[in-house]
């Protein structure tokens, strides 16, 4: 499944990684693509998006 999240307050390449390493804890297999200059993050995985969101924002980031 692909899921496309805009995340307004991943600011730097370290929140990224945060948003990254979180959703990797949900799903191991699951590619994560952050761009913090569009604030979109899409991800390849086999979660739920509401499980995503739910590892993204438990990491501290408000995806929309």
């Amino acid at each position: 499944m692909t899921i496309q999240l805009k995340v307004p307050d991943m600011a730097c390449s370290v929140c990224a990684k945060n948003i990254t390493e979180a959703i990797q804890n949900l799903d191991s297999q699951a590619t994560v693509q952050a761009n913090t200059d569009t604030k979109q993050v899409n991800i390849e995985t086999q979660a739920s998006e509401s499980s995503v969101r739910e590892a993204i924002t438990s990491a501290g980031y408000n995806p929309t």
